[in-house]
Parts: structure tokens; C-alpha cells; sequence
């Protein structure tokens, strides 16, 4: 069985040993112990310390086996991003060309350099073991972070929105890197990965702000450009299922695509429910799975099973109420795991004959 709950500094060698599979283009968690040790220290602070409104905050969640204690995933969510340091992309344009005199038609992509200054939230840093790897772990690691929102929802933005990994290999290759980045960074892919944590402002300092037409780098480099790494495609399908979009933007280095969603409009946020436990079951329940976090205390999540009952309020398992230290009189709130898509109608189309 697994839990969703806050990282904290004991996490710190779970995590590095964790990352050791990540490989690359994981921008926000470099395999830097002193990166690491600062955001476990930040996210510590954003869970005790926050403004009336988002200030920036970053949560930082893992994914625990919890009968070893062994750190299997980690996920993250950003309050607001920007503010005193800004967040940069590229946004995509296309124009249509059109020559009547030689009979050519020609669509044109230009990249232009974007820096958000003033929001809006991001979910981020979502890794998972490759032994661990299945719909079900996926999954629950992604939208566990919504019902920590949807709990918290005055301390995060309107929007929020969800940088895809793009096309790096298992090398650190990035065909797009080394037509665009490695011509004005000067430096390699892994290098400008490992400093975009630490400082931003070299971005700026060094990439032009004329636009980047497309069209005329090498056609692997345009291959790429919004495209997610193989890896990280049933991530990308996870949030669309919950109303996200592709936004325009993609990311600097590997450009995957960033995907946005209004927050009160996302699945597992809109349909989640409060509830009151009245009845703690002795023996597991065979009902539809849902993601369940606790409503009082740090938070923490987990997948079981919810029944309502006649007489109100909710009945758990006890194996989901150990795991969420939970007792009767507890309040949870929970969704259902996947989405309830509407069924295919099993009625035959009879044609009208003349």
C-alpha cells in the first residue's frame, strides 16, 4: 500500500537514491543533494508558514511504500509561479504564406521568448520509480496533489499549469537543444539542466528575444518542438482526462508542450467530496476506488474504498483508515480514481430507405 504526504528532511536520502533512475530533462530536480536539501527546507516552510493568498509556495510530496518506507515517487505543486525570479518559455505562433505568383503555399512556426512574471500555479517534478510504473501508481501520484488544492484552494491561482517533459534521451541528447540552447548558452544540456534551479537569471541574460522561426532548423529539432518524452506521454493523458489543455507554451531547453486548466474546472477538484466517517469496516470493501486524503493534520492520501451510508455520513476500511490515521468522527475528502466517461450507446443506427 502507498501514501501521498509532505516531504521532510529525513526524506532527503530516499529521494537522491530515488532520482538515480530519473536520468534527464528532470529540470526541477537535479541529482544535487545541496538543490535538494534548499526545496525539502522551502517546502517545509510552505506547509507551516503561508500568505492569506498564493505567495509562491512550493509543495513537495513523495510517494511512500508504507510498510518499508521506501520512497517510490515524488510530485510537486507551485502555488504561483514567477515573482522575484520569473519563469521562462516559448510561445508558439503560426502564420499561413501564400504566393499566387509561384504557386506556393507555406505555414510558418516562430518561437517567442515568454517570461511569466505573475502566476499562474504549476504542478511539477512528478517522477516515479521505474519499478513502480503502472496506470494505477501513476495515476494516483498525479492527482492526489488536486485534493490537496482543493482543500487549500485560497492559497493557490486560477490556473495552473503542467510543463511536459520534451524529447531528451537517455544521454542528455536534445536535438533542439543543440540547434537553439547550445548556440547561445555555450554550454551542454546537462550543464544548463543542473543550473535552472539554482539561478534562472542566466536565461535572460543570454537567449536573444527576436523570435526563432522554426522552419529553419534542422528537421529533428523541429520534430520535437511540443513533443513529450515517451516516458511521460500517460502523465500527459492523466491531466487531459482532467481538463487540461495544450496552452501554446512549451519550455526552453527541450521544448515540451505546457499544458492549463482553470483549477476549479479540473476533474478530480470539481467532483471531490467532504465527508464525515461514522463507520470504520473490518474487512476490506469491494466498492469503486477512490483517493482519499485526510482533512485535519498534515495532509495525507491514499487510495481505498468509500461507501455511503443510509443513515449518513461514510463508512472506510480499516486498512485505509490505519494508513491515513483516521478515527470515527474524522472528516475525509475523496474522488473517484478515474474519471466516469459517459458509456457508448449499444443501439444499431438503422438507415432510412427511400
Amino acid at each position: 500500500m502507498f501514501i501521498i504526504r509532505p516531504i521532510v528532511q529525513k526524506d532527503l536520502e530516499g529521494l537522491m537514491k530515488l532520482l538515480e533512475k530519473s536520468g534527464y530533462g528532470l529540470t526541477t530536480l537535479p541529482q544535487d543533494p545541496e538543490v535538494l536539501k534548499r526545496r525539502i527546507r522551502g517546502s517545509e516552510r510552505s506547509f507551516l508558514h503561508r500568505e492569506e493568498g498564493p505567495g509562491g509556495e512550493d509543495y513537495l510530496f513523495v510517494m511512500e511504500e508504507l510498510f518499508t518506507g521506501r520512497i517510490v515517487g515524488v510530485s510537486a505543486i507551485i502555488s504561483k509561479i514567477g515573482g522575484f525570479q520569473p519563469y521562462y518559455f516559448y510561445k508558439l505562433e503560426h502564420s499561413h504564406h501564400e504566393s499566387k505568383i509561384v504557386n506556393v503555399k507555406n505555414d510558418v512556426t516562430s518561437l517567442h521568448f515568454h517570461a511569466v512574471h505573475n502566476g499562474p500555479a504549476e504542478i511539477c517534478s512528478l517522477f516515479l520509480h521505474p519499478e513502480f510504473r503502472n496506470s494505477q501508481n501513476g495515476r494516483f501520484l498525479s492527482l492526489s496533489r488536486f485534493l490537496f488544492i482543493a482543500e487549500n484552494r485560497k492559497f493557490f491561482e486560477d490556473q495552473i499549469i503542467a510543463e511536459m517533459r520534451g524529447m531528451v534521451n537517455e544521454k542528455g541528447h536534445s536535438p533542439f537543444w543543440d540547434a537553439v540552447g547550445e548556440k547561445f548558452f555555450k554550454i551542454d544540456f546537462t550543464t544548463a539542466d543542473n543550473m535552472y534551479m539554482k539561478n534562472k537569471r542566466f536565461i535572460e541574460e543570454l537567449l536573444p528575444k527576436h523570435p526563432i522561426m522554426a522552419n529553419i532548423l534542422p528537421e529533428d529539432a523541429q520534430k520535437v518542438i511540443g513533443k513529450v518524452n515517451p516516458e511521460t506521454e500517460p502523465a500527459k493523458r492523466i491531466l487531459e482526462q482532467e481538463g487540461f489543455k495544450f496552452s501554446g507554451l512549451v519550455g526552453i531547453f527541450e521544448p515540451g508542450p505546457v499544458l492549463i486548466a482553470e483549477v476549479n474546472e479540473i476533474r478530480a477538484i470539481r467532483e471531490s467530496t467532504i465527508g464525515e466517517i461514522k463507520e470504520i469496516a473490518d474487512k476490506t470493501m469491494k466498492t469503486e476506488e477512490f483517493i482519499i486524503s485526510r482533512t485535519e493534520g498534515p495532509f495525507r492520501c491514499a487510495l481505498g474504498s468509500v461507501m455511503k451510508l443510509k443513515t449518513g455520513g461514510y463508512k472506510i476500511s480499516g486498512v485505509t483508515a490505519a494508513a491515513l490515521k483516521l478515527r470515527l468522527g474524522d472528516k475525509i475528502r475523496f474522488v473517484s480514481f478515474k474519471p466516469h466517461l459517459p458509456k457508448k450507446s449499444s443501439k444499431k443506427t438503422v438507415k432510412r430507405q427511400k
